[in-house]
């Protein structure tokens, strides 16, 4: 049997109802007490990492949890993370950043029902998860309602229903049939894998409002390092509110900007319409094309974390990792 570590980070699935609301009570011991039927697919450890609701997850957890696997990546086949379904997207990137090439599964899961509720999804969730992680599913993904995710590519779409996370721009890789799991793609890997242990969080994210002006954007510049401006449709900005000079300004004192869109599907195209293409072509601001808004936070802040050099940022910004960007135009960041 495959040897399984699970890292407990806490989420709904380890919840339990309290005075003010549910909260992580409950540890990795306590989840599989529930499934005892998982012993006989895998052979699991644990690790109790953190027990936290995921809206109190920080990029310093992302590092903690990376040095978790690394510290253990040699004694194991796999690796389950639990967590909650909140900001379980922002750490399946940022882990798909911190550990590349894995040739070993590592798996996120958790529950939009916490697992002692009648009718939870916890159960089937972290069963599937670790049957994942038994398999030959190299890389970072997510196992949700019976789904298996690239890292980069997952997005909660959806508050309260099982179904929580889709994949954007990108097919699921995989899919479980009564407990077989039915692979689709097979992600890329090495022999052994890349860690990093370092990101700049000073990444801020703008999102665009009708008759917003340059001022928010000086704000978040002056504080940050880099700026993500979530604009509308394919991709521009405004003509008035002085947001062209904004850029141009901060630009020049060394800050990277992106433009992404708002819009879930199909990504952006700053050369489509004249409000986004002089962006592009003159101030040469950073384009997200496909990539999700959590890939990109979590992109820059791994980038950062490793240089400042403009031309290197580009070069990193616009090379796959993980599959997250297929749609650079050719020849862009070379």
């Amino acid at each position: 049997m495959k040897r399984i570590l699970l890292i407990g980070t806490g989420g709904t699935i380890a919840s339990e109802v309290t005075e003010s609301g549910l909260a992580p009570e409950l540890t990795t011991g306590d989840l599989l007490a529930h499934i005892p039927a998982i012993s006989g697919i895998c052979v699991v450890e644990c690790v109790q990492l953190l027990n936290l609701d995921s809206t109190n997850i920080t990029p310093r957890h992302w590092l903690l949890m990376a040095r978790c696997i690394r510290e253990h990546y040699g004694e194991y086949d796999g690796f389950v993370l639990t967590h909650g379904t909140d900001t379980m997207a922002y750490t399946a990137a940022a882990l798909s950043y911190l550990i590349q090439q894995s040739p070993k599964p590592i798996v996120l899961t958790g529950a939009q029902k916490p697992i002692g509720f009648d009718g939870t999804d916890s159960k089937i969730n972290l069963t599937d998860a670790f049957r994942c992680a038994s398999e030959d599913m190299p890389g970072v993904s997510i196992v949700f309602n019976s789904r298996v995710i690239l890292g980069t590519r997952a997005r909660k779409t959806r508050t309260k229903s099982f179904q929580a996370f889709s994949s954007i721009n990108y097919p699921d890789l995989g899919v479980l049939r009564d407990g077989v799991l039915l692979r689709y793609i097979r992600q890329d890997c090495a022999a052994a894998p890349v860690f990093y242990d370092a990101l700049d969080t000073h990444v801020a994210l703008l999102k665009l409002t009708p008759g917003e002006d340059r001022a928010l954007a000086d704000f978040l510049l002056e504080r940050n390092d880099a700026l993500i401006i979530e604009s509308f449709g394919v991709g521009g900005l405004p003509e008035a509110g002085g947001f062209y000079e904004c850029i141009r300004r901060w630009m020049q004192a060394g800050k990277v900007i992106v433009l992404t869109t708002q819009v879930p599907s199909e990504g952006s195209d700053l050369g489509v319409y004249h409000v986004g293409h002089a962006l592009k072509n003159r101030l040469g601001v950073l384009e997200a094309y496909d990539m999700t808004t959590e890939a990109v936070v979590a992109k820059l802040m791994w980038i950062l974390g490793q240089t400042r050099d403009r031309q290197q940022v580009e070069r990193l910004f616009y090379t796959p990792v993980a599959k997250d960007i297929l749609w650079p135009a050719e020849g862009e960041g070379t």
